[in-house]
């Protein structure tokens, strides 16, 4: 499918909404006018003598031309974005209509919509005005508007908190006992990876002992940290306790507001690493079931049982452990609206803190990725409702949405979002979603994203992805590593002399 631009390079929007309705068909954006395609998007700007604009969309899909015209001035503020919301508008108006499919989230096309809300109330606009523009202008639900305005409603408070000096702390275990055939993190089973794990957990704890003097010198305030993978509960007790001890032997974590490991298999989790976890002062843990349908797990490549999640969140519980987190899929292979709506149930049973319900995102490096044409069209209004009757069930039972986000190539585009307790909200989730403040990530996959204090200043940093990759370049790793200094001292030394002070 051709996506023409004629006139004008409002590129990404139009790519990015012509996608959502094309995942099986990848748009190729041309500027040449090439009518000979089958099916095309033509999108066409013309200056007038007269200070208007002509924009025209046209068309043809299944063998149907449609074509829509739009004549207007531009607002002299911003005539871009003027100019790029009306062609999408046409665009998206025609696509709904060739292919039947009405998107809940309408136009809106970023993976952080929340953002909006934001916007639009330091603008001074009533969440009534917010609703009636969000609906009218851009044709998202009355479901979609409320989930964004419960969301920030909660998230703010947690986004409130930070702190131009704050930083969290990102650990990466990339091990997992199995590889789930949805999966494109980087990690690795343990069968295959097992020779490699001492020598990683051991420069590991050398990246943690080179950082921490790095953050202490620069005043920066550890707010929360967070191990994730992988598996963490993949290696064993005493080298994950190593880890831990590590962290509090080096860094300040006197202003901490959470600990997070993510325990995450099942199948991985004993008493000893929960009592072990609880005694080090883990005050958020994830147990993640994905499903309670033992034939969707076994289908997808999880070696545990809802059996054993069960067992799992008991002793959890047993050990001590208050701020419990699972996660759910929905849209998973073989998984159908009827057992997912069981799963919801079961776990809402359970009672943890925090429910994370993500939607199936796949990826170029998923192994489902060569067969995404027949997955999505046959999983577009499955999906649909399975995120509906989760997110009423949700709301039934008063766990209330912290944060969210959405994914390229998700079903039907939808969200991930947080759900909680009141007063169970995850807040590295928050902050490392919004880009709040610093993440410095630590372990192989790790990307440390910098925040400029008190701007919108961003600097990534890359740790190498493969565990034997970060193993054999390790040097390189800590060099990287001597970049958070620059970048603090250089985006604003003045802030970080504060922070020093304190």
């Amino acid at each position: 499918m051709n996506l023409i631009l004629d006139g004008h390079c409002y590129k990404y929007e139009l790519e990015s909404l012509a996608n959502m309705f094309f995942h099986e068909n990848k748009v190729r954006v041309v500027e040449e006018k090439d009518f000979g395609q089958e099916e095309y998007l033509y999108t066409q700007y013309t200056p007038e003598s007269d200070g208007t604009v002509l924009l025209k969309v046209v068309t043809k899909i299944d063998g149907k031309l449609r074509e829509e015209c739009f004549r207007g001035k531009p607002d002299e503020k911003d005539p871009d974005r003027f100019c790029e919301y009306h062609l999408c508008r046409m665009l998206y108006r025609q696509l709904e209509e060739a292919t039947g499919l009405s998107l809940a989230w309408g136009m809106l096309t970023g993976v952080r919509p929340v953002r909006l809300i934001y916007r639009y109330r330091e603008r001074g606009m009533s969440d009534a005005q917010i609703r009636e523009h969000l609906r009218r202008d851009y044709f998202v639900t009355d479901e979609k508007i409320d989930l964004l305005l419960r969301t920030a409603d909660k998230e703010k408070q947690i986004l409130d908190l930070s702190r131009p000096e704050s930083f969290s702390l990102y650990i990466s275990i990339p091990f997992c006992p199995s590889r789930c055939n949805y999966c494109s993190f980087v990690s690795h089973s343990i069968e295959r990876a097992k020779k490699l794990i001492p020598e990683y957990v051991s420069l590991l704890i050398r990246e943690i002992e080179y950082v921490a003097p790095i953050v202490q010198k620069l005043g920066l305030q550890l707010e929360t940290v967070y191990f994730g993978g992988g598996t963490p509960t993949a290696i064993s007790s005493e080298q994950l306790e190593q880890i831990i001890c590590a962290i509090e032997q080096h860094f300040d974590l006197s202003h901490l507001r959470e600990y997070t490991v993510e325990a995450g298999r099942p199948d991985t989790i004993t008493m000893q690493k929960l009592q072990m976890l609880k005694r080090k002062g883990v005050t958020r843990i994830s147990i993640n079931p994905q499903t309670m349908n033992d034939a969707v797990l076994e289908q997808i490549g999880r070696r545990h049982t809802t059996a054993q999640t069960i067992e799992a969140f008991q002793m959890a519980r047993q050990a001590g452990h208050r701020n419990i987190n699972m996660d759910l899929i929905a849209g998973l292979t073989g998984d159908t609206l009827e057992s997912f709506c069981r799963t919801v149930d079961q776990v809402i049973g359970l009672a943890p803190e925090n429910i994370t319900l993500h939607t199936l995102s796949v990826k170029r490096s998923s192994r489902l990725g060569q067969h995404a044409k027949e997955f999505y069209l046959q999983e577009h209004q499955r999906v649909t409702d399975m995120l509906s009757y989760a997110g009423q069930r949700f709301y039934e039972e008063q766990y209330l949405p912290y944060y969210l986000y959405r994914q390229k190539n998700t079903m039907e585009n939808m969200e991930n979002v947080g759900y909680c307790k009141d007063g169970a909200e995850g807040y590295y989730n928050v902050y490392i979603m919004d880009e709040t403040h610093s993440i410095i990530a630590l372990g192989a996959g790790g990307v440390s994203k910098l925040r400029q204090p008190g701007g919108t200043l961003l600097h990534r940093i890359f740790n190498y992805k493969y565990p034997y990759e970060y193993i054999e370049r390790f040097d390189t790793v800590l060099r990287r590593k001597d970049e958070i200094v620059t970048f603090y001292e250089q985006s604003d030394p003045g802030v970080v002399s504060l922070a020093r002070e304190k």
